[in-house]
C-alpha cells in the first residue's frame, strides 16, 4: 500500500437526504403503522464515507451534484458540520437532490428503501473538483463517482491513489491499477462466478489489476488480499443492531482513513469493521459513527 499521507481524502459520488422510520414489522397495504423512532439524516455512499473518515480524524472533501432545493442545503450543512470540505459540490437548479424514504424492520433487521435517484455526477472543466482531484492524497469513488473521475482530463488510475466502493455495479469498470478495490463478496461472485471460493474471487480481482482487495461479507466479516501476500480473513465485530443503514459506506470511509494514516491493510480492515459495527447502533447511517483517533493495534491481536 502507499505510504501514510496527511493530505486530503476526496470522496466523489452520491449524497442524499434520508428519512428513516423504525417499525416492528413492515406496513401492510392501506395500513397505518406506528414507528418507534424516526430520523432525517444525510446519506449516500460517498458522502457517508466522507463523514466516517472525518470522524476518524482525516482531512476530507466531498464532490457531487445537488439541487438548489432544501434537501441539497441540508446535505451541505450536514457535511460542513462534520468538517467535510464541500467546495467541489455542484449546485444545479435544473435537478432535484437525491432523497430516500427508508423503513427499517426490527423483526427482520432489514430495510426497504424508496428513493429519488441522485442526479448524474459530472463536473465542468476548470471547477474546484479538478483542483482537488489533482492534489488529493486519495480519491474514493462510489458507483456514480467512478465515471466522473475516470472521464476527467488526463485521468490515469495508476497515477492516483484511488479507492473504489464496488458494492453497486459500475458499468465498464475494471480494477486495473486501482490501489484499493473494495467490493462485496456478492459483487465478486456476480463478476467472476458464484462457484469460486472467497480467496479465488479476490485473486481474480488482483489478476485483473487491483493492487489490494478488501471484500466485505456483512456478518461474515471481510477478506483482505494484497498483491504478493497471503489471504487474510478479518472476522466481523459483534454489534448492537438498530439499523444497518449506511454501515457499508461507513466501512469504506473508516478503511480509507486508516490506510491513509498508515495502518497495514489488515489492521485497517479490522478498524473499519469495528467502526461500521458501532454505527449500527443508530437508526440513520451517521449519528452513531464514533469520533476516534486511529491507533495501530498489536500484531498479536490481529486475525490470522
Amino acid at each position: 500500500m502507499p505510504q501514510p499521507s496527511t493530505g486530503t481524502l476526496l470522496f466523489v459520488g452520491c449524497a442524499t437526504l434520508d428519512s428513516i422510520a423504525l417499525v416492528q414489522d413492515y406496513p401492510a397495504e392501506d395500513s397505518r403503522t406506528v414507528a418507534s423512532d424516526f430520523a432525517t439524516a444525510g446519506g449516500g455512499p460517498a458522502a457517508t464515507a466522507a463523514v466516517a473518515a472525518a470522524r476518524a480524524g482525516a482531512s476530507t472533501a466531498f464532490a457531487g451534484v445537488l439541487g438548489t432545493d432544501e434537501e441539497g442545503e441540508r446535505i451541505i450543512l450536514g457535511l460542513q458540520a462534520e468538517g467535510v470540505d464541500t467546495s467541489a459540490v455542484i449546485r444545479d437548479s435544473s435537478v432535484k437532490t437525491g432523497a430516500s424514504v427508508i423503513v427499517v424492520s426490527q423483526a427482520t433487521e432489514s430495510r426497504a428503501i424508496v428513493t429519488r435517484p441522485v442526479p448524474p455526477v459530472s463536473f465542468p472543466a476548470g471547477s474546484r473538483f479538478h483542483e482537488l482531484l489533482a492534489s488529493a492524497a486519495w480519491v474514493h469513488v462510489d458507483h456514480l463517482g467512478w465515471n466522473a473521475v475516470a472521464s476527467a482530463p488526463g485521468f490515469t488510475p495508476g497515477r492516483l491513489n484511488i479507492s473504489v466502493d464496488a458494492g453497486n455495479p459500475i458499468p465498464s469498470f475494471s480494477p486495473q491499477d486501482v490501489a484499493l478495490y473494495v467490493p462485496t463478496i456478492e459483487r465478486l461472485r456476480a463478476d467472476y462466478g458464484g462457484d469460486h471460493s472467497a480467496g479465488d474471487l479476490l485473486r481474480k480481482a488482483i489478476d485483473d489489476g487491483a493492487s489490494a482487495v478488501v471484500a466485505t461479507a456483512g456478518s461474515d466479516g471481510a477478506w483482505v488480499l494484497e498483491r504478493d501476500r497471503e489471504l487474510v480473513h478479518v472476522p466481523a465485530t459483534p454489534a448492537t443492531i438498530v439499523s444497518t443503514l449506511g454501515a457499508g459506506d461507513v466501512y469504506h470511509g473508516a478503511l480509507l482513513a486508516a490506510v491513509a494514516a498508515g495502518l497495514p491493510l489488515v489492521e485497517a480492515a479490522a478498524f473499519a469493521g469495528r467502526t461500521a459495527s458501532a454505527s449500527c447502533a443508530g437508526l440513520d447511517g451517521r449519528s452513531a459513527i464514533p469520533r476516534q483517533t486511529i491507533k495501530p493495534v498489536l500484531a498479536s491481536n490481529l486475525p490470522s
